[in-house]
């Protein structure tokens, strides 16, 4: 069993699993991260592979008295995925799913207009679309992205994090065309354990990223390498 801590912050998650990437290089590709945390990932993966960097924004359907258990996820355009099982077993009624559901809508509408200007979706037609987060514990979030992707045109689509809880891991690679995952512990417990530092990622450091790597590459130039 490895020791807790894998990586010493998300930037450098980022670089071990772009090492893991490589034989993408020179493909039509797009990174895509997962807002908030897994755009730092994503932007050092962008980077090292000179492949262009986006976002879809996924969002997390909280329990109303326990906001870090997923009972489903949304993303655009219009994508809701419930957990059905899980909501009758926590006994929750239709207006509790439903106004649960509007608040993470809302939030995700926030953060398209703040990310993407209100473009609900990148172009990801014919491209091969790398979905990054910093790490995979129930995985609802990235089931709705994957969803999303493939209404965006991908034509493949790749999972890759630095770290995975066991079932999460063997769910979503059945959905994908490729998992990449460095580390699937027997216990995930928290994805911010195997990190050194896991501070929150905030809304500016994601524009500011998204920023920087359309000046250091674009889809266009990605094309012709």
């Amino acid at each position: 069993m490895l020791g807790r801590t894998l990586f010493e912050d998300r930037r450098d998650a980022g670089r071990q699993l772009a090492a893991r990437l490589e034989h993408y290089r020179g493909e039509e590709v797009t990174i895509v991260g997962l807002p908030r945390g897994g755009v730092e990932v994503a932007f050092e993966v962008s980077r090292s592979l000179g492949a262009p960097l986006d976002v879809i924004v996924a969002g997390k359907v909280g329990a109303p008295m326990q906001p870090e258990l997923a009972i489903g996820a949304v993303a655009p355009p219009g994508i809701l995925l419930l957990d059905e099982d899980l909501i009758d077993q926590l006994g929750l009624t239709d207006d509790e799913v439903e106004l649960a559901v509007s608040r993470t809508r809302k939030e995700v509408e926030r953060r398209i207009r703040e990310y993407r200007g209100g473009e609900e979706l990148p172009d990801l037609q014919g491209r091969t679309c790398i979905l990054v987060d910093d790490g995979l514990a129930t995985g609802a979030t990235t089931r709705a992205a994957i969803e999303a992707a493939r209404l965006a045109g991908a034509e493949k689509v790749v999972v890759a994090v630095p770290v995975c809880a066991p079932g999460a891991a063997e769910e979503i690679a059945q959905l994908v065309d490729e998992l990449v995952c460095l580390a699937v512990p027997d216990r995930l417990v928290a994805i911010g354990t195997w990190y050194r530092h896991f501070d929150q990622t905030s809304d500016a450091q994601v524009i500011e990223m998204l920023e920087e790597a359309r000046d250091e590459v674009s889809p266009e130039d990605f094309s012709e390498l």
